[in-house]
């Protein structure tokens, strides 16, 4: 019992444990950016322990709600794009970053979404379907929109990318149910310390994230974080605010907010690189980071409130329609 306190009061202090770990790695980056193949094993590791929380039951239950996958896809590539646009109107950001920005809102959600919302108590089942969903079609959405936004064309490695969202998201998390569902009474004696093991990788991951783009953190200068903040922040309350708008659950409202809110940005500094300029790079580099970190403060606020398993605001949807 005393263990269980211990590591959910951990947990609860995450988004601290990241402010400091990410300021050590910002003064002392070359303890941390040598590291930065340890980031795709330990999101698979998150993965695992996130399966073992979770059951099949809890994929059926998503499954059955299309309408909240076609929900959070939809605003995954026109509220992210849009906000993208209008917020490198109002910043009147040159050509580079106004490409770099602009193609970060046309990805589809990031692996790290499933982490934050698992923290912050939505709906991890819900998470992981809307990042492999939009993943799934990025390969036609994110080029056309580029296109639509740019007038430039992009090409997207989209086996490339379902293979790592396989890889890192898909297999660990079949393990951890596979775990769960032979091993259940055993697991339940340590399933609080999973939360707990988490939050200390997504703090590791941070920290490399910023130790391997300090430089890049340096030269950025004030605008393109300004213009990352509000993109990031358009998508995480447009994404609460559209979800409670159609009376979803707190769950799901939170789950949506999150998986709209953060991008897959390792493929946009890939494609920025590849197709536009190392300026390009930088909006996508500066975002890996913030979203993380304001995910993070989001979870450690969240995780504080309890969600009732009854929610209020839920109601049933049938075709698209509230009852």
């Amino acid at each position: 019992m005393v263990y269980r306190k211990m590591f959910q009061k951990f947990t609860k202090l995450f988004p601290l444990w990241a402010v400091l770990l990410s300021a050590v790695a910002y003064v002392y980056p070359e303890y941390f950016a040598p590291h930065s193949n340890l980031i795709v094993p330990f999101l698979s590791l998150i993965m695992l322990g996130m399966g073992v929380t979770l059951s099949v039951d809890n994929f059926l239950a998503v499954l059955k709600k299309p309408f909240l996958v076609f929900l959070g896809t939809l605003m995954q590539y026109t509220l992210m794009p849009l906000a993208a646009w209008i917020v490198c109107l109002a910043l009147n950001l040159p050509a580079d970053l106004t490409a770099g920005v602009i193609l970060l809102g046309c990805c589809p959600g990031g692996t790290a979404s499933n982490v934050i919302c698992y923290l912050a108590k939505g709906d991890v089942a819900l998470s992981i379907v809307l990042t492999s969903v939009s993943t799934m079609i990025a390969f036609i959405v994110t080029p056309f929109l580029t296109w639509l936004f740019i007038g430039q064309t992009v090409e997207v490695d989209v086996t490339g990318m379902l293979v790592s969202v396989v890889n890192i998201v898909i297999v660990p998390v079949v393990l951890g149910l596979l775990i769960n569902y032979f091993f259940e009474k055993r697991i339940k004696a340590v399933r609080d310390i999973f939360p707990a093991i988490s939050a200390t990788a997504i703090v590791i991951i941070v920290a490399i994230i910023i130790g391997t783009n300090s430089e890049n953190l340096e030269q950025s200068g004030p605008l393109v974080l300004l213009a990352v903040i509000l993109h990031n922040g358009f998508g995480l309350a447009g994404g609460y605010g559209v979800a409670k708008a159609f009376r979803l659950s707190e769950k799901e409202a939170r789950t949506l907010a999150i998986e709209v809110g953060m991008q897959n940005s390792g493929l946009s500094v890939a494609l920025a690189i590849k197709h536009f300029t190392a300026a390009a790079a930088l909006p996508g580099a500066i975002f890996s980071i913030w979203h993380n970190l304001s995910g993070a403060f989001l979870a450690g606020h969240w995780s504080k409130e309890t969600v009732p398993d009854n929610d209020k605001s839920e109601r049933p949807i049938k075709n698209g329609h509230m009852h």
